[in-house]
C-alpha cells in the first residue's frame, strides 16, 4: 500500500511539473503579428493656419457733448437703433459763477455805453439836420452808436450762451441737445441721468455719452504668429468660427496685415483684419471671440492616405503594399499637400491597393 501511494504521488508531481513547463512555454511563445490593411481614398485636403481674435464693428463712434453740464435726460439705451441726427441726450448747463458774473457786468456796461452813445447820436443828429456839423463828423458819431448797439447784442448773446448753451436769436439750442453723428446700433451708454459731463477741448477728450456702430459692417481683428505671417497675403479667404454661435461658419476676406509685429508673451504677433460676410439669419454681437482658419493651400478630391501610414527610409517616404495574405512589399510614394492628418499621394499608389497600417495590429 505504501509503495502504491509513493508511486501515485510521484506520478502526480511529475504531471504537475510537466503541465507547468507546458504553460510557461505557451506563454512565452510569440504569436504571429497580423497588421490591419487600409486603402487609399479620395479627400479634400486643406492646409491652414489659425488666427485668434474677435469680431468688432468696422466703425464705432463715440458721441460726446458740445458743452459741459449735467445729463438732464437720456433718450437711448444699449441695443437701440438710431439714425444720424437722432436725439441721444439733453444737457443741463451749470454756468460757471465767475464767467456768469463777468457776462452780466459786460451787459450792464454795454447798456450804459449804449445810452451814452444814443444821447450823442440824438444831439449830433439835430445839429446835422440844422447844417451846423459836417457829414463826416456826424458819420463818426453814427458809427459809435451802431458799435454800442452791436456790443450790447454781443454781451447779451454771451450771457445767454453761458446760461443756456445757445442764443435765442440762433433759433435753436443744438449745443444742449446731443445727437447721434452716425446711423447704427447703440452699443453702450456709459453715463446715467444726473452725471456730470465735460465737452471735448484741447486739454480733455470729453465725456462719452454713447457708442454707436453699424452692426451690419463687421470685421475680424486678430493676430498671427511670425512663423505663419509670411505664408499669408491680402485677399485670402478665412473660415471663421465664433465661440458663442455653435454650428455656424462664417467667411471673411483678409484685408490687412500689419507691417510691424508686437511682442506678446515672448512671441512676435502680427495684427490682421478681415472683412466679414454676415448671414441674415444670425445676429453677431460686437467683441465676440473668434478663431479664423486661413486657407494657405487646398486640394479638392485627390487621392490621399493617412499620414500615419507613411514610413521613411533616409527621409524618403514609402508604404508597404500587401501582395498576399499578410505579405507586404515596400513601395516608394511621392506625396503632396498635407493637413497634418491626411496627405496627398501624387504617384506610387492606385485606389485599389491595400496598405499596411504599421500602427494597428489584429489581436488573435
Amino acid at each position: 500500500m505504501k509503495t502504491f501511494l509513493r508511486i501515485f504521488f510521484l506520478l502526480a508531481f511529475l504531471g504537475v511539473f510537466a503541465w507547468t513547463l507546458y504553460f510557461l512555454y505557451s506563454k512565452n511563445e510569440k504569436k504571429p503579428i497580423r497588421y490591419v490593411t487600409e486603402q487609399p481614398f479620395k479627400a479634400t485636403i486643406i492646409n491652414k493656419t489659425v488666427a485668434t481674435g474677435k469680431v468688432i464693428p468696422r466703425k464705432e463712434i463715440e458721441i460726446k457733448p458740445q458743452v459741459s453740464g449735467i445729463i438732464d435726460k437720456l433718450y437711448v439705451e444699449p441695443g437701440d437703433r438710431v439714425k444720424a441726427g437722432d436725439l441721444i441726450a439733453r444737457i443741463r448747463i451749470i454756468p460757471n459763477m465767475l464767467n456768469l458774473n463777468n457776462a452780466e457786468n459786460r451787459v450792464r456796461l454795454a447798456e450804459l455805453n449804449l445810452k451814452n452813445a444814443k444821447r450823442e447820436y440824438d444831439r449830433n443828429k439835430q445839429l446835422f439836420d440844422e447844417g451846423v456839423i459836417s457829414t463826416s463828423s456826424f458819420q463818426s458819431v453814427e458809427i459809435s452808436f451802431e458799435n454800442a448797439q452791436q456790443e450790447l447784442n454781443a454781451a447779451k448773446d454771451n450771457l445767454e450762451i453761458i446760461r443756456k448753451g445757445a442764443t435765442a436769436r440762433s433759433g435753436k439750442t443744438a449745443n444742449t441737445l446731443v445727437r447721434s453723428t452716425a446711423s447704427g446700433m447703440v452699443l453702450d451708454v456709459p453715463v446715467e441721468e444726473g452725471n456730470s459731463v465735460i465737452e471735448a477741448n484741447t486739454f480733455n477728450e470729453g465725456t462719452s455719452i454713447a457708442m454707436v456702430a453699424d452692426m451690419e459692417d463687421m470685421i475680424f481683428e486678430g493676430t498671427v504668429d511670425e512663423s505663419e505671417v509670411g505664408k499669408i497675403r491680402t485677399g485670402m479667404i478665412l473660415l471663421m468660427t465664433i465661440g458663442a454661435i455653435e454650428d455656424q461658419k462664417f467667411e471673411a476676406k483678409l484685408a490687412y496685415i500689419a507691417p510691424k509685429g508686437v511682442e506678446e508673451n515672448g512671441a512676435i504677433q502680427f495684427e490682421i483684419r478681415a472683412d466679414m460676410q454676415l448671414k441674415d439669419s444670425v445676429f453677431v454681437r460686437a467683441n465676440y471671440s473668434a478663431n479664423a482658419d486661413i486657407v494657405l493651400d487646398r486640394r479638392d478630391s485627390v487621392l490621399a492616405i493617412q499620414e500615419a501610414w507613411l514610413q521613411f527610409d533616409e527621409e524618403k517616404p514609402y508604404v508597404e503594399v500587401e501582395t498576399g495574405e499578410q505579405l507586404f512589399e515596400k513601395r516608394e510614394v511621392k506625396t503632396g499637400l498635407s493637413d497634418g492628418i491626411q496627405i496627398e499621394v501624387l504617384s506610387g499608389l492606385t485606389p485599389d491597393v491595400k496598405i499596411k497600417n504599421p500602427n494597428k495590429t489584429i489581436t488573435e
